[in-house]
């Protein structure tokens, strides 16, 4: 009897990374006319789906709140389910060089969502598929959103509504651009982080009016818009593999680690979460919750009336944070490089400490009654810059499906040698796009405002590291 082995199978290794990706990139990005919209339409298209659909966001005291209460035992604000969100109390303490301790509400929302754009090639150029979506909390209601914005309660409809629309896409994926696990918010959130996705396909794709085609340069242009691409959409684009033109920088990527690791080291940071009625320097009343100061942000209610999501009404809790805020990298050129000045931000509601952060992040109005030395470093150089100095500027709200009208001034301004140091002050460290794009790659390294600026870095020059 002959015994037949079956051959092997041969196996050949393949690049590492997809050569033509970055060409295809400076295409999209390169390109202002899309397949669905020209690029001065696209405003239009958003103004009519506003018209198309019932919006309606009131504020209400917490008794109206439906299927949400407050624990009898704990004082927390959670959901009947289990699901959603709850918003619990949070101390947290942190040592070393930036001593601190305080207590707060913060939104615990342990589930994993996704934040998806869909890709497809048209004519040669990559487009992405992004969606016209209202959030209770932006300031003008509706905003360009990814094709897919959902916690993992939406997805799997614990509000027994409609199926996300594309959804399959993201969770069967023909071909990844980018996936990674970011961190949101960490100064109001315990932990949270989101499924960043960028994924490409070459099928049919059934078309739907609150979704459009749009190059890489169209999303540019409306980045430096006021309100218009909202925070969902900044931190998925942020995570686009973008070549860097520069492969230099004034610290190697490995001292940039190795800088980020120390940081890491030395803030003792210890975060738990506590019973929410027993927060000290809060105080809860009818219709909302705020600081014994009025200072940071109100917890309120709200109840919301949306013609075109999966359910059409509820109710719910959003923070609402006080003012403007103010979120700023001071940039110089070193040898020719354009460089931003990153700060190792610590926030409470970090996984790891301490992430990566823009040179000003910071809502004015909370720090005005603190002497000159306890003000955040280098804000009163970027208030008092003038705009011959100011290289990007626009206002963007933040997450409109927590946060109520939560609006910073996102501006990236330029600094000499007196204003910002080539060696900066301890915590701070200058980096280029090219390494953040980098850095982004990885989770848990460059917070939600920092990706925001990373996105618009590249829109300030369709696509490219920009120059100052």
């Amino acid at each position: 009897m002959t015994r037949h082995t079956a051959s092997p199978v041969l196996v050949l290794p393949r690049p590492r990374d997809d050569a033509a990706l970055p060409g295809r990139l400076a295409r999209s990005a390169a390109a202002t006319e899309g397949e669905d919209l020209r690029g001065e339409d696209i405003p239009g298209w958003l103004a009519d789906r506003r018209r198309a659909h019932r919006f309606e966001v009131e504020r209400i005291p917490f008794t109206r709140l439906d299927a949400w209460s407050f624990d009898p035992g704990t004082g927390d604000l959670g959901h009947r389910s289990g699901r959603f969100f709850t918003v619990r109390g949070l101390r947290a303490r942190v040592g070393g060089p930036s001593a601190a301790e305080w207590e707060q509400p913060v939104i615990e929302q342990p589930e994993v969502g996704i934040l998806g754009i869909l890709a497809k090639e048209f004519g040669g150029v990559l487009h992405f598929l992004m969606q016209a979506k209202m959030e209770p909390g932006n300031p003008n209601l509706l905003q360009l959103s990814p094709t897919v914005q959902a916690t993992r309660s939406n997805y799997t409809r614990v509000h027994r509504g409609a199926p996300v629309r594309y959804l399959e896409h993201f969770l069967r994926p023909e071909r990844v651009v980018a996936d990674t696990l970011q961190s949101e918010h960490g100064s109001w959130f315990y932990r949270k982080a989101n499924r960043n996705l960028i994924v490409e396909t070459d099928g049919a794709v059934e078309p739907h009016e609150d979704f459009r085609w749009l190059t890489l340069g169209q999303i540019h242009a409306l980045l430096r818009q006021d309100n218009l691409v909202n925070m969902d959409s900044r931190t998925v684009l942020s995570c686009l593999p973008v070549p860097a033109p520069a492969q230099e920088a004034l610290h190697s990527d490995t001292e940039l680690l190795s800088w980020i690791t120390g940081e890491r080291s030395r803030h003792d940071v210890a975060a738990e979460l506590i019973p929410l009625s027993g927060v000290r320097g809060w105080v809860r009343e009818e219709t909302r919750i705020r600081h014994e100061h009025e200072r940071y942000f109100d917890v309120v209610a709200v109840a919301v009336r949306a013609g075109n999501r999966e359910v059409t009404s509820w109710t719910q809790p959003l923070f609402a944070p006080r003012g403007l805020g103010v979120t700023a990298f001071l940039t110089r050129l070193i040898g020719g490089v354009p460089h931003y000045l990153a700060h190792a931000k610590v926030e409470g509601g970090f996984l790891d400490t301490v992430e990566l952060g823009p040179t000003v992040q910071c809502g004015p109005g909370n720090v005005a009654h603190l002497p000159p030395e306890r003000r955040p470093r280098f804000l009163d150089t970027v208030l008092s810059a003038g705009p011959e100095r100011i290289r990007y500027r626009a206002v963007h709200s933040e997450e409109g499906g927590r946060f109520l009208d939560a609006e910073s001034r996102y501006l990236v301004v330029e600094a000499t040698e007196d204003e910002a140091p080539l060696v900066p002050p301890e915590g701070f460290r200058w980096v280029t796009a090219g390494q953040l794009t980098w850095l982004v790659r990885h989770a848990h390294y460059i917070n939600v405002q920092a990706r925001t600026l990373l996105a618009c870095l590249y829109a300030m020059d369709t696509g490219e590291e920009p120059s100052c």
